[in-house]
């Protein structure tokens, strides 16, 4: 790829914040570089169709992060689909570990993998200028997490990518298994000894509505209490203060201090009136909710030419119209018009 310049981000831009009508102030930028993926999650991938969405030039991709920084985003978390499949993945990450923030900090610049390909991409992950990986790992015993991605020999895999990415220091190492009653559930306990063996955060998440077909339902769903009283009864547990206002995970540690466990519980304690974040797909498009309707055709305007001040204008009338909460469970709630392969983690 040929060198790029994005624009440098100074404490000293004239743009103003990013905030939605609600008095939030968004700082959280997630952006897919690719829907396409090595797994089959039961729980995400349901039908057979693979990658549905274009993928943009890596320097497109800059341009228009670089326009989220310079109205006040701080973190950028890149996700797929699988971000490690994505040619150019490097040089963009290089170039983003360049942009400055309004408060002249370097970016926090994080990604989210599968982990099937990070043994031996960590340790250039890190020199590239990535600060940290979560890795998606569903089951920690080989029968059951390969019963989940459909994928022979996976768990191996994913789990030297563990090993690897807290060894080249991309740290604090986050480990995200997405619970389902009756395929799952079973490992609430396991996972909990697994974060204090290998030292990192495991982060159970509510199971939500994004999955390709129609798998989901209420009883599916492993909610936040069941999850608390379950370790508490093999491993007491202490909650542990939010870092931020926006944070997504309630925290819990171990008393020794080895270890940590978050879950993340949007479907049985909804934590909208916090979020911090809008997402950008493969594509382009905006979406200022995991569960919106409607996409903005951010990479559109571009490529029609509109400039920097026109594009940033749109930023923020989209972001101004940012959902108040999702709906899932309530009467007439639809799911998402993708599903989350195509949206980004």
């Amino acid at each position: 790829m040929a060198a790029v310049s994005p624009t440098v981000v100074h404490s000293t831009s004239p743009h103003a914040r990013l905030t939605d009508s609600h008095g939030r102030v968004i700082h959280d930028l997630r952006v897919s570089i690719t829907d396409r993926c090595n797994y089959k999650c039961v729980y995400c991938r349901t039908g057979e169709h693979g990658a549905q969405y274009p993928e943009l030039a890596i320097e497109e991709y800059l341009r228009l992060i670089g326009l989220f920084v310079s109205l006040g985003v701080t973190k950028v978390r890149l996700t797929g689909g699988e971000p490690l499949l994505r040619r150019g993945l490097f040089e963009l990450i290089q170039e983003l570990a360049r942009l400055r923030t309004l408060t002249d900090e370097p970016l926090d610049l994080a990604l989210t993998t599968n982990g099937h390909l990070l043994d031996t991409l960590a340790s250039p992950l890190k020199a590239a200028g990535l600060h940290r990986v979560t890795v998606s790992m569903d089951a920690v015993d080989e029968p059951t997490f390969e019963r989940i991605t459909r994928v022979p020999g996976s768990f191996q895999k994913v789990l030297s990518g563990v090993r690897a990415a807290r060894a080249a220091g991309l740290t604090p190492l986050k480990i995200n298994c997405v619970l389902l009653r009756g395929f799952n559930d079973g490992q609430v306990e396991a996972f909990a000894h697994f974060a204090r063996q290998e030292d990192v955060a495991v982060r159970f998440i509510e199971f939500m509505p994004l999955e390709e077909d129609r798998l989901w339902t209420p009883a599916i769903v492993v909610p936040l209490k069941e999850i608390v009283a379950r370790i508490g009864r093999v491993l007491p547990l202490v909650e542990l203060p939010p870092r931020e206002a926006s944070e997504t995970a309630r925290r819990f540690g171990f008393s020794d201090g080895k270890g940590e466990i978050g879950i993340i519980a949007p479907v049985t304690q909804a934590f909208c009136g916090a979020c911090s974040r809008v997402r950008l797909t493969s594509d382009g498009k905006i979406r200022t909710c995991l569960f919106s309707q409607i996409e903005h055709d951010l990479y559109g305007r571009m490529r029609e030419g509109a400039s920097d001040a026109e594009l940033r204008a749109y930023i923020h009338r989209t972001v101004q119209g940012k959902e108040a909460r999702h709906h899932i469970g309530e009467p007439g709630f639809l799911k998402p018009s993708r599903s989350m392969v195509h949206i980004g983690g």
